[in-house]
């Protein structure tokens, strides 16, 4: 094997636990809660922690990968991901646990743009097409074998350890992802480039003190630590905001303030994410707690729409050329009847047989919007704020989806007659997060003629100087993928 050919299976595998670790984790859920004797705000934190962490550090750790060198920071990420996975199976209690999905977080979020890196870099030119595609499709099996890996591992209940298992089903990958890290190409990073501390600093405590209260405040009574955490979110993230200006090297360039097209798409992005994957959170947890489904029965019927997003994503580029933005809009609003209609149809058996169909339409809007919207925001935007948008739009996606989780799980715990009327609220919640991702993506404009760049880059700039043959397009994004349930 030669070229890139060895480093792909590397950086794919490294993919694949990314995701199979958001989706195995959902299913899990439950289980999770029962085994450790955990509130639901807790619960909310072992699926929002993850991607919460994961976010951060995308575009400080692209920055890092151009300094270091992207073979060593995959490794090290590869490193802390692997503790996190095997600490959070020994989690003797929830704190230990969220802990150990932070950690996991910032390992994934530590490799994640390595991945685009290294393929970009290593792979020849006339092979990235196929690579690129092969990342798509890394990212789309994981989506649809994490519930279903899941739920057969929860159901086998391996030597009586319940969820713990679940946890260490990313381990192997990791491990042999570690391993192949020798044939990974060793590159010399830019000594010159700076990497923004304060801006990295600002950014995690603002997400981190928006998140922690909205997952543990319904359950504390809102006590007036949860309205400073709250008052620190937004000062922190104000400041960075404010400063952007000011600071050397910034995470992100500041004419992306200026641009409006760069603030309305990491808005749709952003907004569009905080109901994915509160919804297939949700619809696991509700099956299994409130129905009394197994996790693998609970997967099964969530399968649809996994298997559909795979085909939405498929016709994506063609919708994409005919109709442009009107395609998010419309993917948009079938998700927003999707959930609606689920809120009656799951509180009974023949509902729910009802619902597969359902199911279906949602995912494959979901899969449209999903491969499309990344191509159609940076077809908008030009000038410096272009390479920052590119980093910055996957940061908005994993933020949102770690934002989507606790406020959806307000919206199910508040107070209910029943579980079948709390499901009911929090489909309403699932509603407005896409009608008003319809109402945003109203504002975008359609270019004629143009082909959707399948996927994204987490880049928001890049300065390096490789001992491999640098790739003369640079500025390439890999194809688009269906992040099933991470949002990702």
């Amino acid at each position: 094997m030669s070229g890139g050919r060895l480093v792909l299976p590397v950086v794919l595998s490294a993919t694949f636990v990314q995701l199979l670790n958001v989706t195995v984790a959902q299913v899990a859920a439950p289980a999770i809660q029962a085994g450790l004797g955990a509130g639901p705000g807790a619960v909310q934190l072992v699926l929002a922690g993850y991607t919460l962490t994961y976010a951060c550090l995308l575009i400080p750790a692209a920055r890092l990968g151009d300094r270091y060198g992207y073979r060593r920071l995959f490794v090290a990420g590869t490193v802390v991901f692997t503790a996190g996975s095997l600490a959070g199976a020994c989690a003797p209690d929830a704190a230990s646990l969220i802990t150990a999905r932070l950690v996991q977080g910032a390992g994934s979020g530590l490799v994640a743009p390595q991945v685009l890196s290294l393929i970009q870099t290593a792979v020849p030119a006339t092979r990235r097409p196929r690579a690129f595609g092969l990342y798509g499709a890394t990212m789309a099996v994981a989506s649809l074998a994490g519930p279903l890996i899941g739920g057969l591992v929860l159901g086998a209940d391996l030597l009586g350890l319940g969820w713990r298992p679940v946890m260490l089903l990313t381990v192997p990958v990791a491990l042999a992802s570690l391993a192949g890290a020798t044939a990974l190409p060793r590159t010399r990073g830019a000594d010159g480039l700076r990497v923004d501390k304060l801006g990295a600093l600002l950014v995690t405590v603002g997400a981190g003190a928006l998140v922690l209260p909205l997952a543990l405040g319904r359950e504390a009574g809102w006590p007036w630590w949860t309205w400073a955490g709250f008052a620190v979110a937004v000062a922190a993230l104000g400041h960075f905001v404010r400063s952007l200006p000011h600071r050397p090297d910034p995470l992100i360039h500041p004419a992306v303030l200026r641009d409006r097209s760069a603030r309305r798409g990491t808005l749709l992005v952003f907004v569009f994410n905080t109901g994915v994957p509160s919804f297939t959170y949700l619809l696991f947890l509700h099956l299994q707690s409130a129905v009394g489904y197994s996790a693998l029965a609970a997967a099964l019927t969530s399968a649809p729409f996994a298997a559909a997003a795979v085909v939405g994503s498929r016709a994506a580029p063609a919708l994409t050329r005919r109709h442009g933005p009107t395609a998010l809009t419309v993917a948009s609003l079938v998700l927003a009847g999707m959930c609606l209609a689920l809120g009656p149809l799951v509180g009974s058996a023949t509902g729910r047989q009802a619902a597969l169909p359902v199911l279906a339409v949602g995912g494959a809007a979901f899969g449209a919007f999903t491969a499309s919207v990344f191509a159609l925001v940076l077809a908008e935007v030009h000038g410096p704020a272009a390479g920052s948008v590119s980093g910055l739009l996957p940061t908005a996606q994993q933020f949102g989806g770690s934002v989507g989780v606790t406020a959806a799980g307000l919206a199910y715990y508040a107070p209910a007659a029943d579980a079948d009327t709390a499901f009911r609220h929090a489909m309403l919640y699932q509603v407005a997060a896409f009608t008003i991702t319809a109402l945003i993506s109203l504002r975008l404009r359609h270019r004629p003629g143009t082909e959707p760049v399948h996927g994204h880059s987490s880049h928001s700039g890049r300065a390096r100087t490789q001992e491999t043959q640098p790739s003369s397009d640079d500025g390439a994004f890999p194809p688009s993928s269906v992040e099933g349930t991470s949002g990702e």
